[in-house]
């Protein structure tokens, strides 16, 4: 039955009441009363009077005087007063979630749920809680606005999800089913204790809770573990997969034993209070404690799932230093139909396969021979978790997989098996090097914006980094670049199948490396970098297969792209940049230093800085100072109309992760010889900056005090009397004139 018609309601009515008033009623029932009828017929035996964050309504366990645990909520849920959407509640509900990050300071509830006066809808929490996570989102809009692209970008993400998994009940039509589903899943205190259930969905979660209550409590100095390859996420696992305080699976890098940790590895200076074992500080209070809330182990279904994804506990930093970058299932597959198709249908039987950036080893999922199949990892875990994986069904040979630094450690380390074929002419051209490296570099946009510091220890202190540097010229400061270049000067004639950015068509920071790196590019095709674990940004990842025995020169190339979804849009022209004059080039040439009007930041030449690019006052331009070439351009009535033309031709295109480093070049003379272009530059321009009077003289008003009937004279009427031909400049002919 409807909220506005329950039995608590019905009986608070007179008789003789008006219908219109009833009417009236329903109509403009507010938010609270709403809340208060929900609470009071349907969850009358929880506490539904906390507050937490800006969640609309909560239940809550009641707990008694002796239960010391915090209390874990039930559900979250958004209200609305009247009729409303609600996958459009529910996305409104993630945000308010999302923007306070609710889920730090809280346990997440098992259901997220959404009400208004007709209905109700509950979803898992665990089968929305990825959209938390998304790479390089905004969440700082308002929940509540529906128009923003944030809130139907969400709505997009989970609409499908929302379809296959709500449970829809109708107060009208579903009363009793709905009171027999709070029943048998809402548990109240009468019943036992249910620890909550960690999967794969869900185990994440649980981490970030782990990373506060039990990290602090283990004798563990954590910084000098790091450094000797120990990350606070082997810990977790060998509590995760354990059972009585005792890890189950052997080959994890950490194991627990019921009171103490030990080590699998010897480790000197590894930051441990004892030599291969460690304790707590708080005699296991605080791990006892927390353990008490989840069922341990997870589903036994789920274990190969969870250690293989022990890349989403590794700290960001090791991340970009070591490459441990996960390659979601969808581009595993994609990239091996394109080796396919280069290859041939037998290209696993013909070829020997080496990923020697394997981390996990997600990347040779899907491929059939084990016997063609080498795997090599930097880091001793991560070649635990393999043979691991490999006892439970991982189609790869254990003595194929081992602990290898590409960047330092000789090939006599390598194998026999796999020597012979490196050191066999005819065998190499039958070798594809498989790999998805490190993106890792020495310098990146943080640091020319003086907003980070260099990374050290990145690439520039490996061996093969001074063994090639000198003749790799800047671009052996990126870490994918120093594999290529080995296996390109070491391997000879084998196959290269390689994840990497654009960059060794788009930077000229890489002229010298495709003067070395003659080989022939098979194929290609780019994809979304945000939809990799771990990488942050918009921009492209491509996939490319390269025959490193036919010598030729790298050239333009048209590359497939794809959707986050894998859906194929259109072909790209890749093109190959060379050191030519840009946009930013040609700016320099109208350099005046007569009295500025405004400054004009202007760093880069390439949609990835198109943010950087504004008109303001030079004092409002804060942290470009430190960027190389032009970064502030003074903006004279000399130059005003090229300063309004490459701030339009910046800023009218949009910049995505396809186009995100594309380069503007030095134009052609054409756009001299273009009244109309050159004035709808200054509209644009004019309609799209943000100067303002409080931070000081505004020359940019384009109006005369009369056309917008202001109430004070302008401090300032240059604009439009530069409109209209009063001012001249001095060396340009005025756009609204002939020549």
């Amino acid at each position: 039955m409807k909220i506005n018609e329950m039995n608590n309601f019905e009986r608070n009515k007179t008789k003789n009441q008006p219908e219109q008033k009833e009417e009236h009623r329903k109509k403009y029932m507010r938010e609270e009363e709403l809340k208060n009828k929900i609470a009071e017929k349907y969850f009358s035996g929880y506490d539904t009077t906390r507050i937490i964050g800006n969640i609309d309504f909560c239940v809550i366990k009641r707990k008694s005087k002796k239960e010391l645990s915090e209390q874990e909520s039930l559900l979250w849920a958004e209200a609305k007063r009247g009729k409303a959407d609600y996958y459009e509640s529910i996305v409104q509900l993630i945000l308010t979630i999302g923007k306070a990050r609710t889920f730090d300071d809280f346990l997440p509830p098992p259901l997220l749920g959404a009400f208004d006066e007709e209905k109700i809808a509950f979803i898992p929490y665990s089968e929305i809680h990825e959209v938390f996570y998304i790479n390089d989102f905004n969440w700082n809009v308002t929940p509540s606005d529906h128009t923003t692209k944030e809130f139907k970008l969400i709505l997009e993400k989970v609409k499908s999800v929302i379809d296959t998994n709500a449970l829809l009940f109708s107060f009208d039509k579903d009363d009793k089913e709905l009171k027999k589903f709070i029943k048998d899943n809402f548990i109240a205190d009468k019943f036992p204790l249910t620890k909550t259930q960690i999967d794969k969905n869900n185990f994440m979660i649980i981490y970030n809770k782990w990373l506060q209550a039990v990290k602090p409590t283990i004798c563990v100095n954590w910084e000098i573990a790091k450094d000797n390859g120990i990350i606070d996420g082997d810990f977790y696992l060998a509590d995760l997969l354990s059972r009585e305080n005792f890890t189950l699976k052997d080959k994890l890098f950490v194991l627990l034993k019921k009171e103490h940790y030990e080590l699998n590895r010897e480790i000197k200076k590894s930051g441990l209070f004892s030599y291969d074992t460690t304790g707590f500080n708080d005699e296991q209070i605080a791990h006892t404690q927390f353990w008490n809330k989840y069922q341990r182990p997870p589903k036994e279904e789920y274990w190969d799932y969870i250690v293989e994804r022990r890349d989403l506990l590794v700290p960001q930093d090791v991340r970009e230093r070591k490459g441990s970058f996960f390659t979601p299932q969808i581009w595993v597959e994609l990239s091996q139909k394109y080796l396919t198709d280069v290859l041939g249908e037998d290209w696993q039987d013909d070829y020997y396969i080496w990923d020697c950036a394997a981390g996990t080893g997600n990347l040779l999922a899907g491929l059939t021979n084990k016997y063609n199949i080498w795997a090599s990892t930097l880091d001793k875990q991560d070649v635990d978790v393999m043979h691991d994986r490999i006892n439970n069904g991982a189609n790869l040979l254990h003595d194929h997989v081992f602990q290898f630094d590409f960047l330092n450690d000789d090939f006599s380390k390598l194998p026999e098996p796999l020597q012979d074929i490196i050191n066999d002419p005819e065998k190499r051209k039958k070798l594809v090097v498989y790999i998805n490296p490190p993106y890792a570099e020495a310098a990146s946009t943080k640091t020319v914006t003086g907003t980070a510091e260099n990374k050290t220890n990145v690439s520039n202190t490996s061996s093969i980094y001074n063994k090639y540097s000198n003749e790799m010229g800047k671009s052996c400061r990126e870490l994918f670049a120093l594999f290529l270049m080995r296996i390109y000067k070491e391997i000879p004639n084998a196959k290269i199948a390689n994840f990497s950015k654009l960059k060794l068509h788009q930077a000229t920071n890489f002229e010298l490396f495709r003067n070395i790196f003659l080989s022939e590019l098979k194929n290609m095709f780019i994809v979304p970098a945000y939809t990799f674990d771990n990488v942050s940004g918009k921009f492209p990842i491509g996939f490319f297969i390269w025959d490193t025995n036919s010598k030729e020169i790298i050239t333009n190339f048209a590359s497939d792209v794809f959707d986050e979804k894998g859906i194929f849009l259109f072909q790209k022209e890749i093109k190959v940049q060379k050191k030519a004059k840009t946009i930013n080039d040609w700016l320099k040439n109208y350099i005046r230093h007569d009295e500025e009007i405004a400054t004009m930041c202007c760093i880069g030449a390439d949609f990835q800085h198109q943010n950087y690019v504004n008109i303001n006052f030079r004092d409002q331009l804060k942290g470009v100072g430190n960027a190389k070439g032009i970064a502030k351009f003074g903006i004279t009535k000399s130059n005003l109309q090229i300063a309004s033309i490459y701030y339009s031709v910046r800023k009218c295109i949009n910049a995505n992760w396809i186009n995100d480093r594309d380069i503007f070049r030095f134009p052609n003379e054409q756009w001299d010889d273009d009244p109309d272009f050159k004035s709808d530059c200054l509209v644009y321009a004019l309609f799209n900056i943000g100067i303002q009077s409080s931070f000081g003289v505004n020359h940019w008003i384009p109006f005369t005090e009369e056309e917008v009937n202001s109430h004070e004279k302008f401090e300032s009427n240059f604009m439009s009397d530069f409109i209209k031909g009063k001012i001249k400049p001095k060396t340009e002919n005025n756009m609204f004139s002939s020549k």
